[in-house]
Order: C-alpha cells, then sequence, then structure tokens
C-alpha cells in the first residue's frame, strides 16, 4: 500500500452486513508469505480507496520472496509485496472529481514527492524519495484493499480488462525503454532477453513502428513465444561469453541490416557484451534489465563507434498510453498471463514458487 499501511480498519463489509478484515499477503521471512490483516491508513482528500481484483507477480517481488532483498533494497521487517495491480474505486476522497465509486482502474504504483530536483523537472520517476508498493519500507497491493492517491489511478476503457490493467506495470516498462531510445518506423530493434520485460519491450517496439525485430534468448520456449507475440526473427544463443563474436554475425545475418537499437533485457556481462557489439555505429543501446549490479563490458570499441548507452529506471507518464494501446489493439498482453490463482494461503505460495521456477510461466496473476 502505497503509504505504509497504517491506522485503521478496512471499511468493507461482508454479505452479512458485517464489517470485513482487510487481508493481505505479507512477506515475513525468506520463502515465507502470509495473508495476515493489514489496516489501512485514513481516505485523505485526494485518495481512492481499491479493491483489488488482479495482481501480478513480478520479478522483483521473487527476489524479495527469495533473498528479503533486491540491490540496495533490503527488506528488514514483514512487508506486504506485490505492485503490478487493477481494481474497483470503492470510495473517494472529498476533493477527487474525476473518479468514482465503481470506476475500474489501472494503478501506478510510485508516489513521488514532487518538491525535488528531478520531479520538478518532470523525471519523477527518478525521485529519490519514491514510495513505490513492495519496495522497502513500503507496503505492496496484494491485498483486498489499498488506499491510494487518485491522480495514480487511471480509469480503464469499457474494453480493456482489469487483467489487462494490471499487465500496465510491466508494459510501462517497454514503453519508457522505447521513449528513451526514440523509436520509430526507421528503427531496427534487437532485444536481449526474451523474459516477461523483453516481450513487453518487444510489444511496445512494435506499437511505435520499429519495422524490424530480433529477440535473443537462451531459452527454446520463450523463444517460440516471442515468435507468437510477432518477432520477425528469434536467435537462440549460449551463457557462453566466448561465443559472442559469432552470434553477432549471426545477429547481423538474420537482422539484414544495421541494428539501430538494442534493449538488454537482461543485464549480465554477456547480454551486455552482445548488445554494445551488434549495434551499429551511431545507435543505441538501452540498459532495461538489471542482471548484475556491476559489470565488465567493451565500452571503449562501442564508444568509438559513437553507440550511446541509456539507462532506464521504472517509468514515467506511461500509463494513459499503455491503455491507449491496448483499446486500440495495437498490443494485446493477454497471451503474456499464463497462470492464474485466487488468494488463498496455498495459492499465494503456489503462485510465488510457479513464477521463481519459470519454466512455462511468463506472467503469473491473481485475481482476487
Amino acid at each position: 500500500m502505497g503509504k505504509g499501511g497504517m491506522s485503521i480498519d478496512d471499511h468493507g463489509e461482508g454479505k452479512d452486513g458485517v464489517e470485513q478484515e482487510n487481508m493481505a499477503a505479507w512477506l515475513v521471512s525468506i520463502n515465507t508469505l502470509k495473508i495476515q490483516p493489514f489496516k489501512l491508513p485514513p481516505l485523505g482528500p485526494h485518495d481512492v480507496r481499491v479493491r483489488m481484483k488482479a495482481v501480478g507477480i513480478c520479478g522483483s517481488d521473487v527476489h524479495y520472496v527469495k533473498a528479503m532483498r533486491l540491490a540496495d533494497f533490503i527488506v528488514k521487517e514483514p512487508m506486504v509485496i506485490g505492485h503490478e495491480c487493477a481494481g474497483i474505486i470503492e470510495e473517494v476522497g472529498s476533493e477527487v472529481k474525476n473518479l468514482e465509486a465503481g470506476d475500474r482502474v489501472a494503478i501506478e504504483p510510485g508516489i513521488s514527492c514532487w518538491r525535488c530536483d528531478p520531479c520538478k523537472q518532470g523525471r519523477y520517476n527518478l525521485c529519490p524519495d519514491m514510495k513505490f508498493f513492495a519496495t522497502p519500507p513500503v507496503h505492496g497491493s496484494l491485498a483486498n484493499q489499498v488506499v491510494h492517491p487518485a491522480d495514480l489511478c487511471f480509469k480503464l476503457p469499457d474494453n480493456v480488462s482489469l487483467e489487462e490493467g494490471a499487465m500496465c506495470e510491466p508494459l510501462s516498462v517497454g514503453v519508457h525503454a522505447c521513449r528513451r531510445a526514440n523509436i520509430g518506423p526507421e528503427t531496427n530493434v534487437l532485444i536481449m532477453g526474451a523474459g516477461p520485460i523483453g516481450l513487453v519491450t518487444m510489444l511496445a517496439a512494435r506499437a511505435f513502428g520499429a519495422p524490424r525485430i530480433i529477440i535473443v534468448d537462451v531459452d527454446d520456449h520463450r523463444l517460440s513465444v516471442a515468435k507468437t507475440l510477432g518477432a520477425d526473427n528469434i536467435i537462440k544463443v549460449s551463457t557462453n561469453i566466448q561465443d559472442v563474436a559469432e552470434e553477432v554475425v549471426q545477429i547481423h545475418k538474420v537482422m539484414g541490416a544495421g541494428v539501430d537499437v538494442t534493449f538488454d533485457c537482461a543485464g549480465f556481462n554477456k547480454t551486455m557484451s552482445t548488445a554494445l557489439s551488434a549495434t551499429q555505429p551511431g545507435g543505441k543501446v538501452c540498459l532495461v534489465g538489471m542482471g548484475h549490479s556491476e559489470m565488465t563490458v567493451p565500452l571503449t570499441p562501442a564508444a568509438a563507434r559513437e553507440v550511446d548507452v541509456i539507462g532506464i529506471f521504472r517509468y514515467k507518464n506511461t500509463w494513459p498510453l499503455c491503455l491507449e494501446f491496448l483499446r486500440s489493439g495495437k498490443i494485446d498482453v493477454k497471451p503474456l498471463i499464463t497462470h492464474r490463482f485466487g488468494f488463498s494461503q496455498k495459492e499465494v505460495e503456489e503462485a510465488f514458487e510457479i513464477s521463481a521456477r519459470g519454466g512455462n510461466a511468463i506472467k503469473v496473476m491473481f485475481n482476487l
């Protein structure tokens, strides 16, 4: 829950009119999730109370469950998990004018301060005081209900489902990456990694007009999914960094033209080395994945070819465009949802096990 999950009881009532307790999935220790009561904060004048209906599992959620940390973010006390979400408005604050009870909304999970320099410059995703669902010490959204600022809740078009609304969060990463890299109708794209973020980046690049997209991965199943979703070609690669030169030759042959932009959606030494070597002079490499916190890569040869290296962190102002892509049919995220679970103790545990295992699972979704 974006504001820290504090103070008062849930206002929801059961069928018999008796007040129901708000429950949430708490990460209490390594590999231990428990559904326990979750008290909501008071509803502020600019807030809404949302009943969660769809919550997806992200790789970061799995990292926290497996290690109680992700990069420099450490879970030091029990935390509600989850941040890819959509739901139905149950109550609005006194100053909320654009939403009302019953509206279906997709939720942007980060609350920035709007006072720091990055916020005032319009780059609120870089806010150092960001309060982001399920990033310690802030609680997440895998709960019956949450309270969140109304301006971060976006009404769903009639033909967009709540599950698709929850998928706006991962899709936003791809949209933000495409904006940063200036993807357009003359941009040939290479994508390193066919995991969930690689796939949404591919879908976004196509929606932005990329004429040719090649995606590479070590996994046959994920590559077949990428092909089904519209990749122009797929290439299976190895994990051996000694194979980079040979695989770059193969990439160039399959692309049949220069690689204008490469998205590294994995973030390992090998994927970044391949990206830098495969991208043509004057092109761009956008680092999206963060598999390694530090990498040793051939940066000097890339600099000599004036290959620009850009990074992304989360996203900004992406929900309206994501919803338009979904409404118009330019992007279809439904095939990415491979597993669905309810909100019981057993199902929560099983869902995270399946998501962590990978295999045929792409996006695991809770239906609350």
